[in-house]
């Protein structure tokens, strides 16, 4: 059968090994009393991205919850897909907000851009599309909805770095945009996440954002701080940010490796029901659809290769049960698998998923 092939494996090499024993012989861990890695981070990132500014988080979860605490969400809505991480819709929830679950389109598995205006209420303030898999939603489309109707574009790239949309990064359309930098993301760090901000208005965003980055505080000076609001404790530790220089270095290389292999996915799969190639995607993930879901994922775990579902609609949850109608976010609800596209993968491993897909789908 051969060694296991994980569905997610982060590149590992001399450079983050290095750069980690230099942090930690430093004594300085933490991004306050640190030396200069998170900056650094936000700096590079910033550049790589083409956005007017960068804040870095210790999570994806802590870049939504706070992107979102800047819009004053109580008892308004936010227009959201269902086919998402949880994280996504807490945020909405914590923040005093209502999301309303929208379709997604069949062959991107991102937001289907007909579908929000027939969605938008007077209450409507934000809409928070995910660029799912990696793959760009119609950014252009969701842009020209929000001009008109006057509301807010809040993007979440979790799956997203590298990623483009019409030449340009995913990062720099928004008005903010958040990313997520797990170690099973494109850039991975032990901990991390990431708001981009592009506005007229971004250092006054950025001001409150640092201050409830680190628990409200501002006006620091020396020993002495105040605090004029509540804030949480969601700063990006040296570690992650140091790791995160050595990862951003080599993103792209890494991504241009997932689209070879999404590559041959797209022409070799024999299945209908599966992610389109595009150029400009980052691949996170690569979704496939099986009708015996659970029989096909026991048949390829029995011949060494982990898959995934990502993810259960959110709208179908306990805490978020919703009675509406989004047929394409519940089939594949049902259908859907992520099985695995990442850097480490040999043309040998490729070869074994591909085979054992066909076989077994």
């Amino acid at each position: 059968m051969g060694k296991k092939i994980k569905l997610f494996d982060p590149s590992v090499g001399f450079e983050e090994q290095q750069v980690t024993q230099q942090v930690l012989k430093s004594h300085f861990w933490a991004s306050g009393a640190g030396i200069g890695y998170v900056k650094k981070f936000e700096d590079s990132f910033k550049k790589y991205i083409d956005s007017d500014d960068c804040i870095a988080v210790n999570s994806g979860t802590a870049a939504l919850n706070l992107a979102l605490s800047l819009m004053d969400l109580k008892g308004k809505e936010v227009i959201v897909p269902s086919l998402t991480f949880v994280a996504t819709i807490n945020a909405i929830l914590l923040n005093g907000g209502k999301p309303v679950f929208v379709d997604v389109e069949p062959h991107t598995m991102c937001v289907d851009p007909n579908q929000i205006e027939k969605l938008i209420t007077k209450k409507t303030k934000v809409i928070l599309p995910v660029h799912y898999a990696g793959m760009s939603c119609s950014l252009d489309k969701i842009e020209q909805i929000c001009k008109k109707n006057d509301l807010v574009l809040i993007e979440d790239a979790a799956h997203a770095a590298g990623a483009k949309f019409m030449g340009k990064r995913i990062g720099s359309h928004g008005i903010i945009v958040c990313f997520s930098f797990h170690p099973v993301k494109n850039l991975a760090m032990p901990t991390g996440g990431l708001i981009a901000i592009n506005d007229s208005g971004h250092r006054k965003m950025r001001d409150v954002l640092l201050a409830r980055r680190w628990c409200g505080i501002t006006n620091r000076n020396n020993f002495g701080y105040d605090v004029k609001e509540a804030g949480w404790n969601y700063y990006m530790n040296e570690i992650s940010a140091a790791i995160g220089l050595v990862q951003l270095k080599k993103l792209d290389a890494m991504n241009s490796i997932r689209r070879q292999i999404a590559k041959r996915y797209s022409k070799e799969i024999n299945l209908e029901g599966k992610m389109p190639f595009d150029e400009n995607c980052s691949y996170h993930l690569y979704w496939i659809m099986v009708k015996n879901r659970k029989r096909f994922m026991e048949k390829m775990f029995n011949a060494g290769i982990e898959t995934g579902i990502h993810y259960r609609p959110v709208h179908t949850m306990s805490l978020y049960k919703k009675n509406v109608s989004l047929p394409m976010t519940e089939t594949a609800g049902k259908e859907i698998v992520s099985i695995p596209v990442h850097q480490n993968l040999s043309d040998t491993k490729v070869d074994r998923i591909i085979r054992g897909i066909n076989e077994n789908a």
